[in-house]
């Protein structure tokens, strides 16, 4: 005599879910249990906690040969969030929930008491459910609230195994149960900073209100306490609310990085990793789960790398791919994950190590003791292949009281600022629709030489530079990505010299 019984769970790789049917063959057998499927040892382990799981929940297994099979075989799984699949497979075998199907999908890991605690990822495994056409899916009660961000599909939260086996046709009767609560990770604050208390550094509001406007990578380079990090940290607060689909994409990463029901936001999202981060922790990586890196967790906001030239090189020039195309995959001899990494990059560097490279000490200012040796030395950690990659580089100077008194009140408030940015925003959506670009960032080249060209004329100095060798191709189409930005702030139609000209000096203002 031999029963099949079946449900299903989600494969987790990266921020991708694949289905995944778990089938329960039991036999007459000598009672045994067995897992098949490429499971990695944590989802093997899961034969215990099933085992005593079952039991403390009044619903034990047969004693019977238990054979559990994860469909497809080919795929790697991983962790503890197959345990509740599993475990209804089983009892769905054993006619103790004969609602179980392989239409609905089980998410959770038990624990020996038969509770059923919370896990990381949910919110994409619950998009991959819904992908597949999953109508319903059962998550514990820790990730219920983190779960239902997902719209179009029904969520259940439950406490416990014996709580999913009611829920699923068992006739057995309710217990109260304490719910598992998840321990989320202390999330990263977004800096919730005025722009109107930035002084002087008219350059620098410049280069911020641009780069809000149009999505793009900014240098700024300057002595200690020139503004520079004031200025990265009122970024944030520039850029318009998220729109749904981003949203859920930015909470996805979130909820695999652990951060449970906080893994919601409206607000773009803000890193600022130390320089002594590794290469793993800005990119992603890990030795069994893969995580998301800082790039990642930034996606859709702004990730601030302060003291820049003080990273190592290998990690800045790690950023080069994901810069380019908006994704890292992240490879393993596990396997391989990608994640979004849409985000828009603030590096903040000082001229030398000292910081006093560029002052004038004729005139009373500090002394510079770097050698032009150690100076180049310095930036150089800073490649030109990635600097390349950056479409606004200005030189931020330090304010003197002249100018301080001079320009108190003329920066506008975040409010004023965020108006101007969503307007300009809104142009470039109406030009843009169609093209699955939202932001001038965006645009490939070929658009900027076809649909987007700019006036007649107007790019005579990015020729001339290309020719000269002082302006990559990929320098030309940022450019102009930049003078399409100055255009839409200033309600222009269509770049013109002036506006290109402008892109120019912001991206060779150092």
């Amino acid at each position: 005599m031999s029963d099949i019984g079946r449900s299903a769970a989600v494969a987790l790789l990266g921020v991708s879910g694949r289905l995944v049917e778990v089938e329960a063959h039991l036999t007459s057998q000598l009672p045994g249990f067995s897992i098949i499927g490429l499971p990695d040892t944590s989802l093997g382990e899961a034969r215990e906690r099933v085992r005593s799981a079952a039991a403390n929940a009044g619903c034990p297994l047969p004693a019977r040969r238990i054979t559990v099979n994860l469909t497809p075989a080919a795929i790697p799984k991983r962790g503890s969030g197959f345990d509740l699949a599993i475990a209804m497979a089983v009892l769905a075998a054993a006619g103790t929930a004969p609602r179980t199907s392989g239409r609905v999908v089980y998410v959770g890991e038990l624990g020996l008491d038969g509770r059923v605690r919370p896990v990381p990822g949910v919110v994409p495994m619950v998009l991959a459910a819904r992908a597949a056409g999953v109508a319903r899916v059962v998550v514990p009660v820790g990730n219920l609230e983190e779960a239902l961000v997902v719209p179009g599909v029904l969520v259940h939260g439950v406490d416990s195994l014996r709580g999913a086996a009611i829920d699923a046709g068992a006739m057995l009767p309710a217990v109260d149960v304490d719910p598992v609560l998840p321990t989320a990770l202390a999330d990263v604050r977004v800096p919730d900073a005025e722009f109107g208390d930035v002084l002087g550094n008219e350059i620098g509001v410049r280069a911020m209100l641009t780069a809000a406007a149009g999505g793009h990578h900014v240098l700024l380079l300057g002595p200690p306490g020139a503004g520079k990090t004031m200025l990265a940290e009122r970024l944030p607060g520039l850029l318009p609310d998220l729109h749904s689909e981003a949203a859920l994409e930015v909470a996805a990463v979130r909820s695999v990085a652990g951060l449970g029901a906080r893994s919601w936001t409206t607000r773009p999202p803000w890193e600022a990793p130390h320089h002594s981060a590794s290469a793993i922790a800005l990119i992603g990586g890990g030795s069994g789960t893969i995580r998301p890196g800082a790039v990642s967790r930034a996606t859709q906001g702004v990730l601030f790398l302060d003291e820049a030239p003080e990273f190592p090189r290998a990690v800045l020039d790690a950023l080069r791919q994901p810069l380019e195309s908006g994704r890292i995959t992240v490879h393993r001899a596990a396997g391989s994950a990608e994640f979004p990494a849409r985000c828009q990059v603030v590096l903040a560097a000082n001229p030398c190590p000292c910081g006093h490279a560029g002052s004038r000490p004729e005139l009373g200012g500090p002394v510079c003791d770097c050698s032009p040796t150690t100076v180049r030395r310095y930036l150089a950690r800073m490649s030109g292949p990635l600097l390349d990659r950056i479409d606004i580089r200005v030189q931020v100077p330090r304010v003197t009281a002249a100018v301080m008194r001079r320009s108190a009140g003329t920066t506008p408030t975040t409010a004023e600022a965020r108006v101007v940015v969503e307007a300009a925003r809104a142009r470039m959506t109406d030009r843009l629709a169609g093209t699955g670009w939202s932001r001038n960032a965006e645009v490939t080249g070929a658009w900027l030489r076809g649909p987007g060209r700019a006036e007649p004329g107007a790019t005579t100095a990015l020729d001339r530079g290309l020719e000269l060798g002082t302006l990559t191709m990929r320098g030309w189409d940022r450019v102009m990505r930049l003078a399409w930005t100055i255009a839409d702030l200033t309600a222009v139609d269509r770049p013109g010299g002036d506006q290109v000209s402008a892109a120019l000096g912001l991206r060779s203002g150092l």
